[in-house]
């Protein structure tokens, strides 16, 4: 027997309704995302100076040669330079090492190219933070070497101490200026970035002309250490808040 045609129609229906889309106004609505607004935000910085005593002196004392060969410009060089770390041996409150060496042709002024000697320069180092014993070697030394250079300046130990201070009030300034912008805004405030950084001026260095004439008196060169500037410089971001 056949199924009636009101039975099909019915049928048929429901199955369309399965596929059929949902109506706009029965779905779900979307959720309204809630803004937050970010709390506003100041850069600044912050720094500050310490003084540190010239508590090391460096002292760098060169010889040099000139011999047909490069095998005799060493020989003599390394027996001279020998010499003088030996006698500064004896100075227990000055360290004392090799510096560095080199060796160059001299050429003919009339020659096509043509190497006619060998030059070489050697080095010693010299450092301590007894500036009279320094002082002392420095005269017992040139009586064979020249003197290059004399260089004052902040051991580390004493260097890294007037950092730390430099960093402790350089990181109080920049709490101060968050509290002053914060307060005159009638705000608190949190740090949510912070820098640190630090650096020096160039130690003094005794002048060319002066390092010429302490070689050409062969005496002990009066020493005065003095002091170097040492810097810290802080910047951040703080975050204003109510």
């Amino acid at each position: 027997m056949s199924t009636p045609a009101f039975l099909r129609g019915a049928a048929l229906l429901a199955i369309a309704l399965q596929f059929w889309p949902a109506s706009p106004a029965l779905a779900q609505p979307e959720p309204i995302a809630q803004t937050k607004h970010a709390a506003p935000g100041v850069d600044l910085s912050a720094s500050a100076e310490r003084s540190a005593t010239n508590d090391l002196a460096v002292a760098v004392l060169y010889a040099e040669h000139s011999a047909p060969t490069p095998a005799a410009v060493a020989s003599e060089l390394n027996r001279r330079i020998a010499a003088a770390l030996q006698r500064a041996a004896s100075h227990a409150d000055v360290d004392t090492r090799s510096g560095s060496t080199s060796t160059w042709p001299v050429y003919a002024k009339e020659g096509g190219g043509q190497i006619e000697a060998w030059r070489m320069r050697s080095e010693i180092r010299l450092e301590s933070r007894k500036l009279a014993a320094m002082s002392e070697l420095i005269g017992t030394l040139q009586n064979s070497l020249a003197l290059s250079q004399i260089t004052l300046q902040p051991s580390p130990e004493t260097r890294r101490g007037a950092i730390d201070a430099a960093t402790v009030a350089a990181l109080r300034a920049f709490e101060q200026r968050a509290e002053l912008i914060a307060g005159t805004l009638g705000k608190r405030y949190r740090i949510t970035h912070l820098s640190v950084g630090d650096g020096d001026l160039p130690p003094p260095v005794l002048p060319r002309m002066r390092a010429a004439a302490l070689a050409a008196e062969a005496a002990p060169a009066p020493l005065e250490g003095g002091e170097s500037r040492v810097s810290v410089h802080v910047s951040g971001r703080i975050e204003l808040i109510d």
